[in-house]
């Protein structure tokens, strides 16, 4: 089965449970939304899948294509496909954002690239999301804007193409321009060689997306699920009329 597949989930931070028997499973050409309330365990969710080690899984089983990662390393998990986007990211002064996605590119792929193969599809790759060349050159998010962080994550994203793309708010701090371009990218990523889990609150982004379906969550459970028309319910009348 090509899908992530989450089982009856649980999930602890700091000794307290999050996520409370959670399953979803998002097969490859899909792209699925998550939704709810601050504070309903969305990011701990995500943070459990990429193996986070402050998200501690107490019960259930994560699969890729029908592979069991709950107890694997994270970068076990992203060489078998998964990738996260998250909300906040660090600055590595010293690291070119270049060097920074050769170096993850060659430790997840089977056939590492050279220096300038992975000049031309890193160059590829920044033209289709209209980012400027230059922007490789710069220190890893040292400086960079909320929506310069989150291009990079996309470029990140389009570069190591994974079979699995858990997007944790990626439209945060993001303005009209900046989401046009992530939301592109992501138009252009979408297709049957990988499923994607969008975390959002945002009605823009799940507008252009058009998820193929919609996951509400609350108090660590999926309480509400459908279509892109239950998003476009919550943006008109909120949270409340689908988490009653």
């Amino acid at each position: 089965m090509n899908a992530l597949k989450i089982e009856n989930l649980k999930v602890s931070r700091e000794g307290k449970e999050i996520v409370k028997g959670l399953s979803l499973e998002v097969k490859k050409g899909e792209v699925h939304a998550l939704m709810g309330p601050n504070g309903s365990g969305k990011s701990t969710l995500a943070g459990a899948i990429a193996g986070h080690p402050s998200c501690v899984v107490t019960a259930g089983r994560v699969l890729v294509d029908g592979v069991d990662v709950t107890s694997a390393a994270p970068h076990e998990r992203a060489k078998a496909g998964i990738f996260l986007s998250m909300q906040s990211t660090p600055e590595i002064p010293g690291v070119t954002l270049s060097n920074f996605l050769r170096t993850a590119y060659n430790a997840v792929k089977d056939a590492p690239l050279s220096v300038m193969e992975f000049h031309a599809l890193l160059q590829a790759r920044m033209e289709d999301l209209k980012i400027d060349p230059l922007f490789a050159r710069r220190h890893l998010n040292a400086g960079f804007s909320g929506g310069e962080k989150k291009r990079a994550e996309v470029l990140q994203l389009s570069v190591l193409d994974p079979a699995y793309a858990v997007l944790d708010e990626t439209d945060s701090g993001l303005d009209v321009d900046a989401l046009k371009i992530v939301t592109d990218g992501l138009a252009r990523l979408r297709g049957e060689r990988i499923g994607i889990l969008v975390i959002s609150h945002n009605p823009k982004m799940l507008e252009a997306l058009a998820p193929d379906v919609v996951h509400v969550m609350k108090d660590g459970m999926i309480v509400a699920e459908g279509g892109k028309e239950l998003a476009e319910r919550i943006g008109k009348e909120g949270y409340e009329s689908v988490t009653k």
